[in-house]
């Protein structure tokens, strides 16, 4: 019954992505997204790092179960890459403009940059918790580090953790309209907060805002580039 629960889902994210795409008008918003999204569906070969101990789905071809990694990770972490990184883009018109390398916060660039997976590492071999709590941390000392390194950044990063959340969150609540009860067999309960919004785990929804925090920001971070001509 839920074998193509996840795959669903991440079709969903994958329509949205496209609709947002198509709508964006400049061919540089364009390259941004696509950059950013091939980039962070690498981020779905840390699939392993979940299963079992956040959640266990049925997936494609039953690679989640057999070796941890599945297909549709990948189409996830492309999708939502590329929406986090847009959306703030796609309601407030804004242009990118480059900027210089002096200020003398920049000195932290690569240290901001390199913050949330050397955070990711250390508190999964020291923090007794949950993998998506370790995950979610790590992202909140990308966003904080990164507010410091550039702080022209945060309405964005802010603006955008929140529209991603709710985006997020509509996507999930269609999931559970269309496979009623793949939460409770899917994910390790267990081993969670049992705390839920609207019937969606609280840890989804708490990942999905730490993520847009964070994750809107790489593009003008790692390029050297701020956000201008917001209307």
């Amino acid at each position: 019954m839920y074998h193509y629960a996840w795959l669903s889902l991440s079709v969903i994210m994958f329509a949205i992505w496209v609709a947002i795409y198509l709508s964006l008008k400049s061919k540089i918003a364009r390259r941004e997204m696509f950059v950013v999204s091939a980039w962070t569906s690498l981020l779905g070969l840390t699939e392993p790092l979940f299963v079992p101990a956040y959640w266990n789905p049925p997936s494609l071809f039953n690679l989640a179960e057999r070796t941890g990694f599945d297909l549709e990770s990948l189409l996830f972490a492309f999708a939502v890459g590329g929406i986090v990184v847009s959306a703030y883009e796609y309601i407030f018109a804004a242009a990118h403009l480059s900027i210089s390398h002096h200020n003398h916060h920049h000195r932290f660039h690569l240290l901001a940059l390199a913050s949330s997976p050397l955070a990711l590492l250390i508190f999964l071999f020291f923090l007794p918790i949950n993998v998506i709590y370790s995950a979610s941390l790590a992202l909140l000392v990308g966003f904080f580090s990164t507010w410091y390194c550039r702080p022209d950044l945060v309405r964005k990063m802010a603006v955008s953790g929140v529209l991603f959340a709710a985006i997020y969150f509509l996507s999930f609540s269609a999931l559970r309209v269309l496979f009623p009860g793949y939460i409770e067999t899917v994910w390790n309960l267990p081993a969670l907060s049992g705390w839920f919004a609207v019937g969606m785990p609280a840890e989804e929804l708490l990942w999905a805002f730490t993520f847009g925090l964070y994750w809107s920001s790489v593009y003008e971070h790692l390029t050297w580039h701020k956000l201008n001509n917001i209307k």
